[in-house]
């Protein structure tokens, strides 16, 4: 789980996304507490307290005073629309790019890319 290179809120808080985007954590269930994925990640709990803090940032959880951390209805769709924006930004931009450069149109692309799916 721990990838020295990021920091850790940060993966705490992808952590926490990547359960509500596969529908471990569902949308109004409650999340573990600060304490909790501190002790589990043997993690300080106030870094764990800032990855949440940030997912309330985000507007995918809320806070119930001396309850804890939900998740946000609609989260699951507003992740996954974040998510798949990024995932162009870093890696169909790049691709179309090197594309042009090879002189490969977006036809040829999509048919090499179903014959990498044919073939997996």
């Amino acid at each position: 789980m721990i990838d020295n290179g990021r920091p850790l809120f940060q993966q705490i808080a992808e952590l926490i996304e990547n359960s509500i985007i596969d529908g471990s954590l569902p949308e109004e269930g409650q999340v573990p507490s600060t304490n909790e994925l501190a002790a589990f990640h043997r993690i300080n709990p106030a870094t764990a307290a800032k990855g949440l803090n940030q997912l309330v940032a985000d507007g995918i959880l809320y806070k119930k005073r001396g309850i804890g951390m939900f998740v946000t209805s609609g989260a699951r769709n507003a992740l996954r629309f974040r998510r798949r924006e990024r995932f162009a930004r870093q890696f169909i931009d790049p691709l179309v790019t090197e594309a042009d450069k090879l002189g490969v149109s977006i036809a040829e692309l999509k048919t090499m890319l179903d014959q990498w799916e044919g073939a997996r």
